[in-house]
């Protein structure tokens, strides 16, 4: 939870800066198989010491300090987490502490919120904003805080500004528990704060012990923000079994608890069969009763957009939404429920370069979710595995919870709401890509859905344009089977996908927008979207109102049915023939095309790249 936790007087006796950098990256390198760049390795020479000596002049040389203290269920550190006593009450008390190194900053754009500083670039987030949201997340999650009166506050403390007129503009960000701004200009300031909030000479071990064992879960003040927020942006109804899944889980929330007992519940469901719609309608009707509960997806294009969709006005409701790989450490049945949507995206491990090397167990990620709450719901659909790895299934999860002595309950969903609600069409799609179980058949139409077969890119793409002319959502995607370039030094996108005369590119690799192009996570949602290829990475999760496929050279019409060919592809992820066989791959690149195929709410428009496959799909397709 912390890199280093020692008192301000042992840090200034026992490191010098050189040795205090050194061991924090022993420990970051251990924590997390990682080491820092050369500015933060910096920032923890420079402002760790000059805090802490600051700390000793104010007389706070023995508060505890939680030294990169990771905040719960969470890959965020705050700077410097201060563990004390309160001098009115005496109960446990903390300081959340966001160290700067800045010497001068302004507004960004006169907005109060970001600022730039120089040499950085830019915007950042205003410092007390940072410290402010690092605050009310451990008061949401910490359960060590529950039922104490003013346990947590935060300051932003920029040391290194001595004229205040240099951040002048920072001031005017409104103080508050959570977060104030002091400078060098003002330690004196700083430290009669903090003598309000942290007892000089009091012990403070207890109090860094309960913070740091704390068990986490979503508070009830989140829970509450939560069931509004996610009740006013409720559009969907559920309608048979899509009800009968959230009638069990609510059930079996009330039976575990009043029994001590638990199960495993699993949701299975093709494209639009309502399984985010369950889990939207769970976190709220859960939260509303008061229950602990997270919703975690392994996707981060589609845990940010649900943090869109369902934090869109509480940003505190955004915390609910986690990673799989986010409950390596979790209370056992610490949560009531955990809902893991696209549970077919669940990893052998969670382990991956960041993962500390005491968490490197080799224990099963599987075996991490069912533990963390009393009732685990997977949402999954077996056809979306699409990279090396990605585990969940129905077999395997009813298999492992048996092997733990748990039952499974199995519900499936057999409503489509996707691809207008046509059946029909996913099954044309599953037999046509080689997963269902007859040979492709003659796509003849069906109400509410259309598909039509494009002889050039060019034709593919005008007649998405003519669609979006209309006032519809379309998106273009391919198989990954062309390179994919950085942007420029100009911050533009390369035209990778390029046939014949016809190129566009791949959708942005950023995590921020770039000009009119959406970052990669919102790339299905976002306006700007349409001028570039998305690939399934970008896509699955996600609908629109028409679909534009490109099927690639890695999957071609040969001899009556499609074949796969490895060589085409260009997915780093699939490259290793040693890890990966090639019937693994073929599964796995069928699956990709039955996801993108899938994504259309009205139409798909199909594109191949291939002149055989080409004449198939104009006999296949009655235009």
């Amino acid at each position: 939870m912390t890199l280093l936790r020692v008192t301000a007087n042992r840090l200034l006796e026992e490191y010098t800066s050189e040795s205090l950098v050194e061991k924090l990256l022993e420990r970051m390198l251990f924590e997390r198989g990682i080491t820092v760049a050369r500015a933060e390795q910096r920032s923890w020479g420079n402002s760790l010491p000059s805090f802490a000596a600051d700390l000793r002049h104010g007389g706070l040389g023995d508060v505890e300090m939680l030294i990169e203290y990771k905040l719960p269920l969470s890959s965020r550190r705050a700077d410097v987490v201060l563990a004390g006593v309160h001098p009115d009450t005496g109960a446990p008390s903390y300081v959340v502490v966001e160290l700067k190194q800045w010497s001068s900053a302004a507004l960004f754009e006169d907005d109060p919120g970001m600022v730039t500083v120089p040499h950085l670039g830019g915007p950042v987030l205003h410092p007390v904003a940072q410290v402010a949201g690092y605050c009310e997340y451990i008061g949401d999650f910490a359960r060590a805080l529950r039922g104490q009166d003013d346990p947590l506050a935060g300051i932003a403390y920029l040391h290194n500004v001595h004229d205040p007129g240099e951040v002048a503009d920072l001031s005017a960000y409104p103080a508050t528990a959570e977060g104030r701004l002091f400078t060098g200009a003002d330690t004196d300031a700083m430290l009669a704060y903090l003598r309000t909030r942290l007892k000089p000479g009091a012990p403070s071990g207890y109090a860094a012990d309960a913070l740091l064992n704390s068990p986490a879960a979503p508070s009830q003040q989140l829970l509450a923000v939560a069931a509004e927020e996610v009740r006013e942006r409720q559009v969907f109804h559920l309608i048979g079994n899509q009800k009968l899944a959230v009638d069990l889980v609510l059930h079996d929330v009330e039976r575990a608890r009043a029994a001590d007992t638990k199960r495993v519940l699993v949701v299975t469901g093709g494209p639009g069969s309502g399984k985010s719609a369950i889990a939207l309608a769970l976190l709220g009707d859960l939260a509303r009763r008061g229950r602990t509960v997270l919703h975690a997806t392994g996707s981060r294009s589609f845990t940010t957009t649900l943090r869109q969709v369902a934090g869109a006005r509480a940003p505190r409701v955004k915390a609910m939404f986690k990673y799989f790989n986010q409950f390596v450490t979790a209370d056992r049945n610490g949560l009531d429920v955990l809902i893991l949507d696209e549970a077919h995206r669940i990893r052998e491990t969670s382990a991956n370069r960041y993962t500390r090397a005491a968490d490197r167990t080799g224990r099963p990620q599987v075996d991490e979710l069912i533990a963390a709450a009393r009732v685990p719901l997977f949402l999954l659909d077996e056809h979306q595995v699409v990279r090396p790895g990605e585990l969940g299934s129905l077999p395997q999860i009813r298999a492992y919870a048996a092997s733990l002595g748990l039952e499974t309950v199995h519900i499936a969903l057999d409503d489509q709401f996707r691809c207008g609600g046509s059946e029909r069409y996913v099954e044309w799609v599953l037999d046509l890509v080689g997963l269902g179980e007859r040979a492709p058949w003659t796509w003849t139409g069906d109400d509410g859905f259309e598909v039509r077969i494009a002889e050039t890119p060019w034709d593919f793409e005008r007649t998405l344009s003519e669609q979006r002319d209309k006032g519809y959502s379309a998106r273009m995607t391919a198989g990954y089977c062309w390179p994919w370039s950085d942007p420029t030094p100009e911050r533009t996108l390369v035209p990778d996908v390029v046939i014949d005369d016809w190129a566009r590119p791949w959708n942005s690799k950023s995590d921020r927008r770039m000009g009119d192009v959406p970052p990669s996570q919102l790339w299905a949602t976002e306006d700007g979207g349409f001028g570039q290829v998305g690939c399934v990475y970008t896509a699955q999760g996600f609908e629109y109102d028409w679909s534009g496929v490109i099927l690639g050279p890695d999957l071609v019409w040969r001899d009556g049915r499609f074949v796969v060919r490895r060589d085409e592809n260009r997915d780093p992820s699939l490259k290793s023939k040693k890890n990966l066989t090639d019937v693994r791959f073929d599964l796995l690149i069928r699956n990709t095309y039955k996801v993108l195929l899938t994504r259309g709410m009205v139409g798909t428009v199909l594109y191949s790249t291939d002149e055989e496959t080409r004449e198939a799909l104009r006999r296949l397709v009655q235009q």
